[in-house]
């Protein structure tokens, strides 16, 4: 491509942006079509295909590639706002979107200029190609920071194996980003990010996925065997990748995927509220005072995620800033400060519809948001956050004032 064609398809990418749907109306309508088949979905612990299929006809997992590679360039609050809106519908849908978009994100921050990692993103942009994740392995428990598994580099190629323990929508993606020690002499800490086509690996299913809520992300286990060029290798050490983009991507997308399902509660709350009102000649119904609390903590849930938003957009290319002890403390335990609100909020939506929320056959029916919700405080448990940000909290310094 010269440099005249590739001037134009930027020009052309812009315009369909400008022209066409905004990103929320995408959105809207993919949460339309997963709304629908958000119960089989749930009930059949089965990948939301007619979901994903409108994803793509919206071109939504493209959305945050730059212009130049053929996306829209999105930014975080693009892409929270779709997991949000996706939240409200189909918990699973947004999930898988919300882990995808991480993926994505680490290849643009850390793969410009390197040839394999700008084809990575054309394909994600022109094909609508779904990245997933594999971070969990063997008895780690979700300690992303330390790898079994280690890259054996033969010349041009590199080869791996890894007891993947979990991997979301691993038999359905396009693609996928993990983690490994850079050779087997490194340290569990000393790792590398790869992205990897399809091509570059298989996968074995080594466990099922039978769970109470989260049911069609499908993250069952698998052996990964990779085999593939040693382009795949990210060259930046992955700490750093870990700390500028994996984790801020992370937190903020699951975070407001976790406030649309809570925000889905609140609505089937004050719908119930509303009609029994209605019923009983404007009287309250006894448990109105839950819906207040649910109405209160999805407002806490909403402000934490905007505050860390707004910090995360305005360090993001600020290394220093993205690296400092308070930013870091932030967005680290934001996971587990909106965890525990989508938790709390449900709970006081549930409560406010008694019986009728705690029914699955019914209107107003919450099962499907508890149990999904309840995937928060475990999915990297909480405990483990907790334990190891304790140093970190304890040398970061107390605010002199409200505006600090």
């Amino acid at each position: 491509m010269n440099v005249r064609e590739a001037v134009l398809t930027v020009d052309e990418t812009q315009a369909s942006l400008l022209e066409g749907p905004s990103l929320i109306e995408r959105a809207a309508h993919t949460a339309t079509v997963a709304a629908a088949d958000a119960d089989g979905v749930d009930r059949d612990a089965r990948f939301p295909h007619k979901a994903f299929d409108a994803a793509r006809e919206q071109k939504l997992l493209g959305v945050m590639i730059p212009v130049e590679f053929g996306g829209f360039g999105a930014s975080i609050h693009d892409v929270t706002d779709i997991c949000y809106t996706l939240g409200r519908t189909c918990a699973s849908t947004a999930m898988i979107y919300a882990m995808h978009t991480t993926k994505v994100a680490c290849v643009i921050r850390h793969g410009h200029g390197i040839p394999w990692m700008e084809t990575m993103m054309r394909r994600v942009a022109r094909d609508q190609w779904l990245l997933a994740s594999s971070t969990t392995e063997g008895q780690n428990g979700g300690n992303i920071r330390a790898s079994a598994a280690a890259v054996d580099q033969a010349g041009d190629t590199v080869s791996l194996v890894r007891d993947a323990t979990v991997i979301s929508y691993g038999a359905q993606a396009d693609g996928l980003v993990t983690i490994a020690r850079r050779a087997t002499e490194a340290a569990a800490s000393d790792q590398v990010l790869l992205a990897l086509a399809k091509d570059d690996y298989s996968l074995k299913q080594t466990q099922g996925w039978e769970t109470l809520g989260m049911r069609g992300t499908c993250s069952t286990g698998f052996e990964l065997k990779v085999d593939c060029p040693a382009d795949r290798v990210f060259p930046e050490a992955y700490d750093k990748i870990h700390a500028q983009t994996m984790t801020p991507y992370a937190h903020l997308c699951w975070s407001s995927t976790w406030a649309g399902i809570a925000a889905a509660s609140v609505t089937r709350a004050q719908a119930f509220v509303r009609k029994a009102a209605r019923t009983s000649g404007g009287q309250m119904p006894p448990a109105a005072a839950h819906f207040t609390a649910a109405k209160m903590s999805l407002a806490k849930l909403r402000a934490l995620i905007s505050a860390n938003l707004d910090a995360f957009a305005r360090a993001e290319h600020d290394e220093r800033a993205l690296g400092s002890l308070d930013f870091q403390s932030s967005i680290t335990l934001l996971k587990v400060q909106a965890s525990e609100l989508a938790v709390e909020t449900v709970m006081h939506a549930m409560r406010t519809a008694g019986l009728s929320g705690y029914r699955n056959d019914g209107e107003f029916t919450m099962g499907r948001h508890l149990r999904d919700v309840l995937s928060s405080p475990i999915m990297i448990n909480n405990d483990r956050i907790l334990a190891n940000a304790a140093t970190s909290t304890l040398m970061s310094g107390i605010p002199a004032s409200l505006r600090d």
